[in-house]
């Protein structure tokens, strides 16, 4: 799944590491999901969304909603 999330984090000069902290997981599981190895549970998904004051929709496209649009 594509996120925004890299360039959330930057625009917040944090690391990794720093958003590993504030939603409770490893740094390794930040690296996954920024390159998209790694889709977030929908409860994790939710604490980033909040974490950046964003909707879910914001940080993360659902690519086969977004083809789905992209058809209409």
């Amino acid at each position: 799944m594509k996120n925004r999330l890299r360039e959330l984090r930057t625009k917040q000069s944090w690391s990794q590491g720093d958003l590993a902290d504030a939603l409770g997981v490893s740094r390794q599981s930040i690296n996954a999901l920024e390159t998209g190895k790694f889709d977030p549970s929908l409860p994790l998904a939710f604490r980033i969304a909040r974490l950046f004051g964003k909707r879910i929709e914001d940080v993360f496209d659902d690519e086969l909603g977004h083809a789905r649009k992209a058809a209409e």
